[in-house]
């Protein structure tokens, strides 16, 4: 994909609006991870470098529908500045010509984060009227939120309508590297998925079933395949909605691997392993089993290149977070491979097992989810679209 990076530009003495996500987990006034925050911290830095007249931010943090104070973004402000030890300007003012005023009298050099985008109905139906608005505070614009990429909205669209558009340097390391997934990536190639959002992820199983030699499944979606093929699976979670899709799937059996043997609990809550095809009615599957364990990481351990998304059980439960944990250590014990990781469950089972600061040089973990995925799938995303088209 040709798209232009933004440090092909002159920004000295410039106003530049770069979308950003900071939607990160808060819990009791505290931010949980701040993963998708410190990625973003290489573009600001740059852009201070490069002398920007003002560095202005636009994110969202959470869905609502309306003005919500809980879902302020204050708090990121306040974090942020203490992150980088520079004063951020929160500017609360509406969209119109009151924000103009006060980002006209912040000091030039500054950092400027705005309200929360998504108090406003405008954001999320990509309306050109409100983009123009939001147009008029910056003189450039820089799209650095590849994980909301996928959503055709007002801060991400229609606003490359009224201002030159580029890429942020997260956008274009996470693009290099899922490119390396999907154009001629190094043999064997292992897909990994888990977890839940079978609709999503259903796609990208086709789209690798001629390219990956191995793809294995757990979670969500291989409960829900199984299902489709009349795999007894219990009273485990699965999507109903996709049963036909998930039974064309499983029918293409080359490289897709299925569990063999699950971690389950029946309903007095007792624990057991048992084989595929041996699952009561009243257990649900929580985890892959051993077997699995050992066959999933044996492929792993011989792959060149590595997907993975999505967690093989419940694994924010230590009672079945072995399947996870074991995936995970099989792709950082096999050195000779690219590995790309991403979705937040599966950020998340990395750092539970505080692997964070050993991954190396060959393994990217994208801020991305649904937008990696889809990436994947189909080589395109709306916010990337019209970045294409105005360069």
């Amino acid at each position: 994909m040709s798209l232009k990076p933004f440090n092909s530009i002159n920004v000295n003495g410039k106003r530049v609006l770069v979308r950003v996500d900071f939607n990160v987990p808060i819990e009791q006034k505290k931010i949980l991870d701040d993963f998708r925050i410190q990625q973003t911290l290489p573009t600001i830095k740059l852009l201070k470098e490069k002398g920007a007249k003002k560095i202005i931010l636009i994110s969202h943090l959470g869905r609502p529908s309306k003005r919500d104070e809980k879902l302020s973004l204050e708090l990121i402000a306040e974090y942020l500045e203490k992150l980088i030890n520079e004063k951020i300007y929160f500017l609360k003012a509406p969209i119109g010509k009151k924000l103009l005023e006060e980002i006209e009298n912040i000091p030039d050099n500054s950092i400027i984060l705005l309200e929360n985008i998504r108090f406003y109905k405008e954001e999320e139906g990509n309306n050109r009227n409100f983009a123009k608005e939001l147009a008029k505070t910056a003189d450039y614009f820089i799209n650095e939120a590849f994980s909301v990429s996928h959503r055709k909205t007002a801060s991400l669209c229609a606003i490359t309508e009224f201002l030159p558009s580029y890429l942020g340097k997260l956008l274009e390391k996470e693009i290099a590297n899922l490119d390396k997934v999907l154009e001629k990536p190094e043999k064997p190639l292992v897909i990994i998925l888990g977890g839940a959002k079978t609709k999503d992820k259903l796609p990208l199983v086709e789209k690798f079933l001629e390219k990956a030699d191995y793809i294995l499944l757990g979670g969500v979606i291989a409960n829900t395949i199984l299902k489709a093929n009349g795999f007894s699976i219990g009273q485990s979670l699965f999507e109903k909605e996709v049963i036909s899709e998930a039974k064309e799937i499983g029918s293409k059996k080359a490289q897709i691997v299925l569990p063999g043997d699950f971690v389950v609990l029946n309903k007095e809550n007792k624990k057991q392993i048992k084989e595929l095809g041996l699952i009561d009615n009243d257990e649900s599957i929580f985890d892959i089993g051993p077997t699995t364990i050992n066959s999933f990481s044996g492929i792993i351990s011989k792959a060149r290149t590595v997907f993975f998304n999505g967690p093989m059980g419940k694994f924010e439960d230590i009672r079945f977070s072995k399947g996870t944990n074991e995936i995970t250590k099989a792709i950082l014990k096999n050195k000779k491979a690219f590995s790309v990781i991403g979705g937040g469950e599966t950020i998340t089972s990395f750092k539970d097992l505080s692997f964070k600061s050993k991954v190396s040089d060959s393994i990217f973990l994208s801020t991305g989810g649904g937008a990696m995925l889809e990436y994947l799938a189909n080589k395109s995303l709306p916010g990337l679209a019209t970045i294409k088209n105005i360069s």
